[in-house]
């Protein structure tokens, strides 16, 4: 079974998130093919522009419980779209929640619907957004992550674009990003690989500095007793222990 969906369009690739049974959560067998296909796509010199999208009412529900690729593996997937030599686009007509908010992050421009949620929903099951903090911490506004980080609350496309977590929403997402893939159409490939790796210099310190830490820190969390109590909870549809 097939899980990235591909097509392209004047030089645009676009993969889709293509995993119905699980809300395109980011299963190890998804992180894979997604791996694989950006890999391509950055070898494929008719590839101007990727564009991440998916199927369903969810972009991505964040970390596939029952089948979490290793953090490493998470790691270098945000660390390939970051680095990627060509623009990778987010478009979000859905859900996106934990860990698939750090793919977004991780995208150079996105932009959403007014039907797309958010939500880190990592500290309701005993973990903390601790991989996906490498592309947000230095992209998003750092109250507004204090408040929803802590909180797990749910916000709107409006705000992510306040906060900085989108570039831009509207009523009709092809319409609001038309004119921008209209514009790396017309870029040069080398002016787009350079001024992508000037945007992104910032962000691939913290991935140097921090990504060991944080992906022990992963790990230790997605093994704790608290977590193994919330991940039931999750998976049982009750609150955990904690709750008061």
């Amino acid at each position: 079974m097939t899980l990235i969906g591909r097509t392209r369009a004047r030089g645009v690739e676009t993969l889709t998130l293509d995993s119905p049974h699980n809300r395109n959560a980011l299963s190890a067998a998804l992180v894979g093919e997604l791996t694989d296909a950006l890999t391509d796509c950055a070898k494929d010199t008719d590839v101007r522009a990727i564009v991440l999208t998916h199927t369903g009412n969810t972009f991505c529900a964040g970390a596939d419980l029952r089948d979490p690729p290793p953090p490493d593996g998470m790691v270098a997937l945000l660390r390939q779209i970051v680095e990627l030599p060509k623009p990778v686009v987010a478009r979000v007509t859905g859900h996106v929640r934990a860990g698939g908010l750090g793919l977004l992050a991780a995208c150079d421009i996105s932009a959403a619907s007014p039907q797309a949620t958010f939500a880190f929903t990592e500290v309701h099951i005993g973990v903390a957004p601790a991989v996906i903090s490498l592309p947000l911490l230095p992209r998003t506004d750092p109250r507004a992550l204090a408040r929803y980080y802590l909180t797990g609350e749910r916000f709107t496309a409006p705000e992510a674009v306040r906060i900085g977590l989108l570039t831009t929403q509207g009523e009709d997402v092809d319409e609001a990003l038309s004119p921008i893939l209209d514009g790396l159409r017309r870029a040069a490939p080398q002016a787009l690989a350079e001024t992508k790796a000037l945007l992104t210099a910032k962000v691939l310190e913290t991935f140097d500095r921090d990504a060991a830490d944080l992906t022990a820190l992963s790990a230790r969390l997605f093994s704790s007793a608290q977590a193994r109590e919330g991940m039931t909870a999750f998976l049982e549809r009750r609150d955990p222990a904690w709750v008061v």
